[in-house]
């Protein structure tokens, strides 16, 4: 039996292709390349080029490699292009997710884990929160991911599609034995533009308002390194083997850190006084979200092992030298420019 891993060929879904790998499991990778990688894809792994949405390219897929489990990657994740582009998010992220839950069904596919997302919270009241915080996403890729959960929330009842929703907050680092990292051209993850920065691939950095009701003034987030999070994803799988019931988690240490903290840690690990441009707030960034994480720690059993930020940050850098040292970590040519 096989997993199925939508965008494995991105960065967080690559990172869960590496850790599939190496705890023996098979793997199959779909994703159309938009964003990933072709050679992100280790050779342990099956890739098929093509989009979550062909129906009939799933169908085979789930037939013929016997997949007993999806987990679900494939998604557009920038804030800010959701506002500007919305139609393309819904598209992407829920039509086209209600196709591959319908394909799953379909192939009496029992275990499927989603990577949802903290936007669903949108500017919650309490700190930490809680999974059973009503949500009130305030952005459309919020509300997209949310759209999702409400369908395999009604999979399950209907069908008994049991899965384990993982609400991220912001996702940092890199695979620590230097495999993989967050190799997008365009970058939109805040440590790996600061890094870009300090490393002089980029004019400085801008920070998208500094008058939120925080304690500098700038945006608060948990971060999160992605090898801890692709954790939690391989006891998800665990606990659904083993039958467990669906259940949403969030995924985060349980801290905030502000955007000026973030640059400040660049800097420091870096040793570089970069540029830094405090610009207005940009359309659906809420002030402050950190997660309550105990559910995932005492039902799924995650135990983070990555949790300093000094660390998250130097292993961004060390991903980002490569990049742009070597190209791809294979030495194919990668279009790598930035802003």
């Amino acid at each position: 039996m096989s997993i199925l891993v939508t965008g494995g060929a991105g960065y967080i879904g690559g990172h869960m292709v590496l850790a599939l790998l190496d705890a023996g499991e098979k793997v199959v990778v779909l994703d159309n390349l938009s964003t990933g990688f072709r050679w992100a894809i280790p050779p342990g792994a099956v890739f098929v080029e093509g989009d979550v949405g062909d129906r009939a390219l799933v169908a085979e897929i789930l037939a013929k490699h016997g997949i007993e489990a999806i987990a679900h990657f494939a998604a557009k994740i920038v804030v800010p292009e959701s506002v500007i582009d919305p139609l393309a998010y819904y598209l992407n992220n829920a039509a086209k997710a209600r196709d591959l839950i319908d394909c799953a069904v379909k192939a009496g596919i029992k275990q499927f884990i989603f990577s949802s997302t903290a936007a669903i919270y949108g500017e919650p009241s309490v700190s930490p929160i809680l999974e059973d915080v009503v949500p009130a996403p305030i952005n459309p890729y919020g509300r997209s991911k949310l759209m999702v959960e409400w369908m395999l929330a009604d999979a399950d009842r209907a069908y008994g599609l049991s899965t384990v929703v993982l609400r991220y907050f912001n996702v940092a680092g890199a695979d620590p034995r230097g495999r993989l990292g967050q190799s997008s051209p365009v970058a939109t993850h805040l440590i790996k533009i600061a890094v870009q920065a300090a490393l002089g691939h980029r004019n400085g950095m801008e920070v998208f308002g500094t008058d939120y009701p925080t304690p500098d003034g700038s945006c608060v987030r948990d971060y999160i390194q992605v090898t801890d999070l692709v954790a939690a994803h391989l006891q998800a799988l665990a606990y659904l083997r083993a039958g467990g019931k669906s259940i949403t988690c969030n995924c985060g240490y349980g801290r905030g850190l502000s955007v000026l903290e973030i640059v400040d840690v660049v800097k420091s690990v870096s040793g570089v006084d970069f540029p830094v441009r405090i610009v207005g707030r940009r359309e659906g960034d809420p002030p402050s979200l950190i997660a309550d994480a105990t559910r995932v720690r005492e039902v799924l059993g995650w135990h983070p092992r990555h949790e300093d930020v000094r660390g998250m940050v130097k292993q961004a850098m060390d991903w980002e030298r490569r990049l742009h040292n070597v190209g791809s970590p294979n030495g194919d040519e990668l279009s790598y420019t930035h802003p």
